[in-house]
């Protein structure tokens, strides 16, 4: 492993890798939680927004705001063009700037192996939720072989080019995550695994798309031409034994919902 920093810079390099895996783990995600249309909503860690959409497009939301770290990312966000009525705001999930109880809904898709303090940011969203209201997270089963790219990962580590990792990967495990949210006193708390899978038409496709995103690309950016094309090889006799084809891969992650209390 490796300390350095994910770099989130790229919001259609990281929509080609990421977003959509996001929205795949999120039409589940979002039909679990069953919010009511109507609602006040907030994307803690929104990103690109990849997941920002499902909710505009399926929740009716009265109000939708989304917060993240980089700028480069929300301002790929703000151009999408259903998401022109969403408030973006470049913060922190640890110091939400917002008043106690100003949401009914707080999701973090994604995001809690993020967070260096996840304990901090769980409680965050419990304080400015409103009481009967919902948060909820889903995260790759990072420390279980969910990651969706650990077919990747793993082969970088076996050639001595790991790739960056979140600073708290524990997070998505079960008792963690249950642990966080009773810790942040939330009640009623439910969870569920999320399978997902994803194909990609060959094998040109995928390597494009690895390329262009974080953590792995990080790690392909480090090698020369040579080192660049033999890595190629070694992940397509991997991933793609028969030489042609698409190329289908699987995902696991965990979803936990609680609510916030009543006075």
């Amino acid at each position: 492993m490796t300390s350095e920093p994910i770099r989130f810079t790229d919001g259609a390099g990281y929509d080609r890798f990421m977003g959509v895996w996001s929205r795949l783990a999120g039409q589940d995600f979002l039909g679990w939680i069953a919010p009511s249309h109507g609602q006040r909503w907030l994307d803690v860690g929104c990103g690109n927004g990849a997941f920002t959409q499902l909710i505009a497009q399926q929740s009716e939301p009265l109000s939708l705001v989304g917060i993240d770290p980089s700028e480069a990312q929300l301002a790929f966000a703000r151009q999408h063009p259903l998401l022109q009525s969403v408030e973006f705001v470049n913060a922190d999930a640890m110091t939400l700037p917002f008043p106690d109880a100003a949401f009914d809904l707080a999701v973090m898709p994604l995001v809690i192996f993020f967070v260096p303090d996840p304990a901090q940011g769980v409680a965050e969203m419990a304080r400015v939720v409103a009481p009967g209201g919902t948060v909820a997270a889903y995260a790759w089963d990072m420390e279980g072989g969910g990651f969706p790219y650990r077919d990747v990962t793993e082969s970088l580590s076996a050639v001595g080019r790991p790739t960056p990792m979140p600073p708290s990967p524990e997070a998505s495990r079960f008792e963690v995550l249950g642990d966080l949210w009773a810790s942040a006193g939330l009640s009623d708390i439910q969870t569920r695994v999320i399978a997902v899978e994803r194909s990609f038409a060959d094998y040109d496709e995928f390597w494009n798309t690895l390329l262009g995103g974080p953590s792995a690309g990080q790690a392909l950016a480090t090698m020369n031409e040579e080192e660049r094309s033999g890595f190629r090889e070694l992940l397509r006799a991997r991933l793609q034994p028969a030489g042609s084809g698409p190329i289908t891969l699987a995902a696991r992650a965990h979803a936990i919902r609680g609510t916030v209390p009543g006075p």
